[in-house]
């Protein structure tokens, strides 16, 4: 793969323990897991490992705690060929517990810690010299606003994922993030929160580019002159565990597109690396290799071509 530049990565990085039960606990009731996976997380860092993954340059600036997750968090990343550049905290790094049930969907409690987001000093004075894209969240508004402040004055382009947590306050607050951002990443729960229209709402703010998940059913690429609907490949694989999919989606999206990929394509190779990646457990860890997820293409395309529109094979 040929890139443009290097995508950066700035935001969260927390430790994810995931452990697989057969039903949540009741009040006083103890439940034993039948799998347990522990793991760097965190929607940008696993964004980025996604990206990186797909075969994108990558740098990610995040912040740690000075705590044994915060190395953890740090090795595993560079196991992965990411090498952050890494701002320490005193105090504990993030901690997400989650728990999934038989049919791979998780319920998360966040320990926020130190590690949420880095901030303004290290967003002014981090390179970004061979940038070629931004992706963020904004839970520190000061300091997302100043770098993508940064990013617009170069000419750098930006994507945002608009996480229900940073909407607790409407949208008012993120409009400077949001004006000319090239892609917003939404999921049902955000999409949700922001009314009838929430594409169209963000279209009207700037946005160039609106990408809402949709779990099993994809996902829907809005613009000025697109409108288009991208169905996750059909399986008969077993849902494992949905954890991190929608970050695979966005890195893999950002991935391709630095690599010269039109929106559209961009997106159904996005989609297929976020349905597959849900059929194993672990967030990162079931991220697939590019292979895998040409294999899938091509096995989805073969089965479009040989199919008429009763269904029937046209042979």
């Amino acid at each position: 793969m040929t890139t443009r530049g290097i995508a950066v990565f700035a935001g969260d990085v927390s430790l994810d323990t995931t452990v697989v039960v057969d039903h949540v606990p009741e009040p006083d009731e103890k439940v034993h897991a039948s799998a347990l996976v522990e793991d760097v997380g965190g929607v940008v860092a696993n964004a980025a490992i996604a990206c990186r993954l797909a075969g994108a340059r990558v740098a990610l600036l995040a912040a740690f705690g000075d705590d044994l997750a915060g190395e953890l968090c740090q090795s595993r990343l560079q196991t992965r060929g990411i090498e952050p550049y890494a701002v320490k905290r005193p105090g504990t790094t993030s901690r997400a517990l989650i728990t999934l049930d038989a049919h791979g969907e998780k319920r998360l409690v966040l320990a926020t810690g130190v590690s949420l987001a880095p901030d303004e000093r290290a967003c002014l004075d981090v390179d970004l010299t061979d940038a070629a894209w931004l992706h963020t969240a904004a839970y520190d508004l000061a300091a997302t606003t100043a770098l993508i402040d940064r990013c617009r004055a170069a000419g750098i382009d930006w994507s945002l994922d608009l996480e229900p947590a940073t909407l607790r306050d409407g949208l008012a607050p993120l409009r400077p993030c949001l004006d000319g951002a090239s892609t917003v990443f939404v999921n049902s729960r955000a999409a949700a929160m922001l009314g009838s229209d929430p594409t169209g709402t963000l279209l009207a703010l700037g946005v160039a580019r609106v990408i809402c998940t949709l779990g099993a059913m994809g996902a829907r690429l809005r613009s000025a002159t697109d409108d288009v609907l991208v169905d996750a490949p059909i399986s008969a694989e077993p849902v494992v565990d949905t954890t991190g999919a929608g970050d695979c989606l966005a890195g893999t999206f950002i991935a391709a597109l630095c690599s010269g990929q039109q929106a559209v394509d961009a997106l159904r190779q996005a989609v297929t690396a976020a349905s597959l990646s849900c059929r194993q457990l672990g967030g990162p860890a079931s991220y697939p290799p590019p292979a895998d997820v040409q294999s899938a293409l091509a096995a989805s395309e073969r089965t479009v071509v040989g199919k008429n529109p009763s269904g029937e094979s046209d042979s």
